[in-house]
């Protein structure tokens, strides 16, 4: 079973603001993430009592889950970011680009012969 899946079927809550569900982490930015995986750590850690028995409570494992849920997001929010600064980039080079064409084209048109020009002219209409 997928982590998420895991999440939604156990109605996991994660502490920010009182309690918000899976969705609601999605429309929280990274620095809001990092508190509530700051948080989510510390409670794994005051879990993690020495014991003879290797054997993890339900409980523990549902904050490991939670963990990885809210690194997931923060990963997957980073790849957005980069992403769309990369688009960024390639829109201005883009843009950059056809303006130097344009100027080469009114440049090749200005070398041209009034004759060629008002032909062009003519057949334009």
């Amino acid at each position: 079973m997928g982590l998420f899946e895991i999440a939604t079927k156990k109605k996991y809550r994660f502490p920010y603001k009182g309690l918000i569900s899976v969705e609601d982490l999605w429309d929280l930015n990274v620095l809001a993430l990092d508190r509530i995986y700051k948080a989510l750590n510390k409670t794994l850690k005051d879990m993690g009592e020495e014991s003879l028995l290797k054997t993890k409570s339900t409980e523990e494992k549902d904050v490991e889950n939670m963990v990885e849920i809210v690194k997931h997001i923060v990963s997957v929010k980073e790849q957005e970011k980069i992403d769309r600064l990369a688009k960024k980039e390639n829109d201005a080079k883009k843009q950059r680009i056809m303006s130097i064409i344009a100027d080469k084209e009114d440049k090749a048109l200005t070398e041209l012969s009034t004759e060629e020009l008002r032909q062009m002219l003519d057949e334009l209409g």
